[in-house]
């Protein structure tokens, strides 16, 4: 089959089965060499529900539409992370690497994964979206992610599947282990970000977000949240010029009718015989 000539792994996954009907998830893995190595670079499984899929995006957009850091980085969702040899890679549903760009040749099958040894260091964050207790978020997951040395590990339990707090934010510490933060203080010097539960609408879908602020906790806005704004000041900007515009139209209008009134008056005076005072 041409699909083996590519070197594609194809496997189907049963994800839903009742009295009536069967379904099954197909996932497809790329398998390319570097330094001799077989690794998987891409695991083409969906997201597994909208909710995370949206806060995945509501999380790294202000990234790109706020000038927040000075610095080089790199915000992704479900890139793997591909951190030893003979491991499988793990993908978590965020990261943020700074310093780093991503390479020229991105498309390339071995730059389509964050490998160690290509950007030369850990991202210095993650998050995870907690869909079911099945993930491995609050255990395998956090021990490979301290293993690798990220230092901020963020939790974001939407459904209290793991933890008695929607959102939950682990640092790294010496030892190599994560404490987790007081939930009253989630800014991160170390990377000149903060993160907090924001209740409202994104993309017409009511619910409590995580979202990133600044040091003095104002939320980094979306770009379609920044445009919205902006056209909004537009619109207010429009309706003051409106207004002014009218304005002077009615003084204009105003000395224009008193000029006539005065010339009539002045006409009238003369055919009378009269003079103005």
């Amino acid at each position: 089959m041409e699909i083996e000539k590519l070197g594609f792994k194809e496997e189907y996954k049963l994800v839903y089965a009742d009295d009536t009907k069967e379904i099954y998830a197909h996932t497809t893995y790329h398998e390319v060499e570097i330094e001799q190595e077989d690794y998987i670079t891409e695991d083409d499984t969906p997201v597994d529900n909208i909710f995370s899929e949206k806060e995945q995006r509501l999380l790294i957009d202000p990234l790109h539409n706020n000038p927040w850091t000075d610095r080089d980085f790199l915000a992704s969702s479900n890139v793997g992370i591909y951190y030893a040899k003979g491991e499988q890679l793990i993908v978590p549903d965020m990261l943020l690497s700074f310093d780093v760009k991503a390479p020229e040749d991105w498309l390339e099958k071995q730059n389509r994964c964050y490998h160690l040894i290509t950007f030369g260091k850990a991202p210095e964050l993650v998050v995870e979206v907690i869909s079911n207790k099945e993930g491995g978020e609050a255990d395998r997951k956090m021990r490979i992610y301290a293993q690798i040395g990220i230092f901020y590990y963020i939790l974001i339990d939407p459904y209290l599947q793991l933890y008695p707090q929607k959102l939950n934010v682990f640092r790294l510490n010496a030892a190599r282990k994560y404490e987790a933060l007081d939930d009253s203080n989630f800014y991160m010097p170390e990377i000149q970000l903060g993160i907090f539960l924001w209740e409202g609408l994104f993309e017409k879908y009511p619910a409590q977000w995580a979202r990133w602020c600044d040091k003095d906790g104002n939320v980094l806005k979306t770009g379609t949240e920044k445009n919205s704004e902006l056209n909004e000041k537009n619109s207010e900007l429009n309706e003051k010029n409106t207004t002014l515009s009218q304005k002077l139209e009615d003084e204009r209008k105003e000395k224009e009718e008193a000029l006539q009134r005065a010339e009539k008056l002045e006409a009238l005076l003369k055919e009378l015989g009269l003079k103005p005072d």
